[in-house]
Formats: structure tokens, sequence, C-alpha cells
């Protein structure tokens, strides 16, 4: 059976397109190629809110909006119809990249430009080590490894949902935000957890491609990929800022 944490790549959304495919079938290296672009296009939004930051716009806070809400709404169209994902994952990179390089401006004004390299690299250093345990065979994707990193994921969502409705009552979770000790384990644990969900969606997008799922999925199998790996980054970014604010 097929699954995947990722609430973006579920097992009913490839059975079902599976079955309304055409001759043309989903390949690991055409998934490959549209994460590319997919990245290549977060990189081109976040450039332009970073530089609008760097001149001190104040519409950059507009832009951050726009791609966080316009990611959000795009992200949940491509969810419930993976046939139009060819035109709205490539939206969705867009709109998270306005979002990131916001977020990621105001950081490195915060921390220094050094906290946004390292973020980078972290990440991308997460991605192929994951990627080399698990073609190697070194994690093996089983029904009880999936199960585990499903419920730690639901764990983790619920932890950030409820500290969000906290903070609208202007309670600060400081074990979960702050720079303590007990904050950056949670942090170290999170990003474990979403580093276990790349091996996820890799065991999730090769089964797919063996099983013949349909050649418009591998947008959809790319954007699964891509909101894995902007959580990720998000994460190392929140670690590193605690760290910086403990110096």
């Amino acid at each position: 059976m097929i699954r995947s944490s990722n609430p973006a790549l579920s097992e009913k959304i490839f059975v079902k397109e599976r079955a309304a495919s055409s001759s043309e079938v989903m390949t690991i290296e055409g998934t490959k190629y549209k994460t590319m672009a997919m990245l290549a296009l977060v990189v081109l939004g976040a450039v332009y809110t970073w530089r609008l930051a760097s001149i001190g716009s104040p519409s950059v806070i507009t832009w951050m909006m726009v791609g966080g809400i316009g990611g959000f709404i795009t992200a949940i169209i491509t969810a419930f119809s993976p046939r139009s994902a060819h035109i709205t994952a490539p939206i969705y990179s867009v709109m998270e990249g306005l979002l990131l390089g916001g977020l990621s401006a105001f950081m490195a004004a915060q921390y220094g430009l050094g906290i946004i390299t390292q973020a980078v690299g972290l990440t991308f250093a997460t991605f192929f080590l994951m990627l080399l345990l698990y073609r190697s065979g070194t994690i093996e994707v089983t029904a009880k490894f999936r199960t585990g990193v499903m419920a730690a994921t639901g764990a983790v969502a619920l932890m950030y949902f409820i500290s969000f409705i906290m903070s609208l009552f202007g309670v600060n979770l400081g074990y979960i935000h702050g720079g303590g000790t007990l904050s950056i384990i949670i942090s170290l644990v999170v990003i474990g957890i979403a580093a276990l969900n790349l091996t996820l969606d890799f065991d999730f997008i090769e089964r797919s491609a063996a099983q013949g799922a349909p050649k418009h999925m591998e947008w959809y199998g790319a954007f699964g990929l891509m909101v894995t790996l902007i959580w990720l980054y998000i994460e190392f970014l929140r670690l590193l800022s605690k760290f910086a604010s403990r110096d």
C-alpha cells in the first residue's frame, strides 16, 4: 500500500488518477525535473520580496501576505484537483517564494545573512542525506514506519495549531518558540520528523511511478515533495534563530 504522511500525497488521490490515466505515465525522472522547476520558481519569488525588504519597501508585508494566503489556497486546490497541478503547483511555488523571501530577509536583518545560507545548506544536505539513506536501503519504508511518521507529523501539526490558538489570546508558549534548551530540543525533533517525511515522499513517488500513475501526476508528486522541503527550511530557520538569540 502506498502512503505518505504528507497530506498532499495520499493513496486515494493516486488510485483515482491512475484509474483515469492516459497512455502516458508518471516517471521518477519527470518528477525530478518538475521538482527542480518548482524550486527555481520558489527562488524567483523569494528574490522579489527579498529585494523589496532590502530597500525598506513597506509593500514587502503585503506581498508576504499574498504569498502566504495564495500558497495556502493553491495548495488546497492542488490537493483536491491533481489534474490542475501543472498550473497550481508552479503558482504555489511562486507564492511560497514570496513568503519565504520576505521572512528570510527579516531573519537576515535580525541575525545576519549567515542564518539564511546555513538554513539553505542544511535543508539541501538533509535532502541528499535522506535520499542516500533511502536509496541505499538503510531506511526501509515499512507500514509500521509510515504509521509512526504519520503519527509524529500529526502531533507536530497539533502542537503548532494549539500554539497558534493560544497566541490569539496573548499566551506565548516559550518552550516552543523561545531560545531555551527545551525549545531547541523540540525544534531538533521536529526537523527529524520533517526529514523522515522526505523518505516517505521518495517511496511514495517511486511506487506510484512503478504502478503507472498518469503523466500529470509528476507535477503533483513534485508539489508534495516541495511542501516537505519548504517545511524543512522553515524549521531550520527557526532552530538557527533560537541558537542566535542565545548569543
